[in-house]
């Protein structure tokens, strides 16, 4: 009778669409920018004195707690975080340096744990691409940009942790919640979202800004624990992939002009 019985819930719960399929562990896909850099002060836009400067470790307060614009605003001074002038920070995240996208995909810890994982303890993005690799095999001195939404849920607890090194900085609406900066080994840090934003922020969805900068040899390392239900954010095109585009299309209408016979 017993397994009857067990073999009737199993089948009631196929019927049900109670599979395998149902029990698989929610995934999210984050899609941002690489930019590619090289040491040095050769050409304005990707030779960065700012890569592979001297080692300093962790520190915070290198960029401005609110985000105005589409990257962090450099406040140090005197080479704080070894970076060589604001001038210098700006081209991390410009739009001049060789780009390409890249996305990670965050993997639920399991299925309805409602946490979201991500770990790359050998995060090298683009080797043998753009400028081409620096020594040992890969592709270092890069920065991630990557823009997304998440839903906040007043007094839940949401948080936000990040691992790895060199440079990260994470704004939530705007309002710094990771401070990592400077080259350093393994860093880690939390964020409690209820913490950050303090009593009285409403329920909704929010921006998430993530910049990520690898700046040393030889090692580069990116994770990723996270409650917030992050959405992917269409990528904003850099200025030359829209001349691109703009080229491409023209190249369009003049084929088109020339098959319908108004060239």
């Amino acid at each position: 009778m017993r397994t009857i019985a067990i073999a009737a819930i199993v089948a009631a719960g196929l019927t049900a669409g109670f599979s395998g399929s149902a029990l698989a562990q929610a995934t999210t896909t984050l899609t941002g920018t690489v930019r590619d850099f090289v040491p040095g002060t050769l050409a304005p836009g990707y030779s960065n004195p700012d890569f592979e400067a001297g080692v300093g470790g962790v520190n915070p307060g290198m960029v401005s707690s609110t985000l105005a614009g589409t990257a962090p605003t450099y406040i140090g001074t005197g080479g704080y975080g070894s970076v060589n002038s604001t001038a210098s920070f700006n081209e991390w995240f410009g739009a001049a340096a060789p780009s390409v996208s890249h996305s990670i995909t965050l993997t639920e810890t399991f299925a309805g744990s409602g946490t979201y994982t991500y770990s790359n303890f050998s995060f090298f993005p683009i080797d043998g691409q753009l400028l081409g690799d620096y020594c040992c095999g890969h592709n270092y001195h890069f920065t991630y940009q990557i823009a997304a939404t998440f839903g906040y849920n007043p007094g839940t607890g949401q948080t936000f942790t990040f691992g790895g090194d060199d440079d990260v900085w994470v704004y939530f609406d705007k309002k710094l919640g990771i401070d990592l900066g400077g080259i350093h080994g393994y860093a880690s840090q939390t964020v409690n979202l209820d913490t950050l934003f303090g009593p009285g922020k409403s329920a909704g969805n929010y921006s998430f800004d993530f910049f990520f900068a690898e700046r040393h040899t030889v090692g580069s390392n990116l994770t990723i624990s996270t409650s917030l239900d992050l959405q992917a954010a269409a990528p904003v095109p850099e200025p030359e992939t829209y001349a691109m585009l703009l080229a491409g299309l023209g190249l369009l209408g003049m084929i088109r002009r020339r098959r319908s016979g108004h060239a």
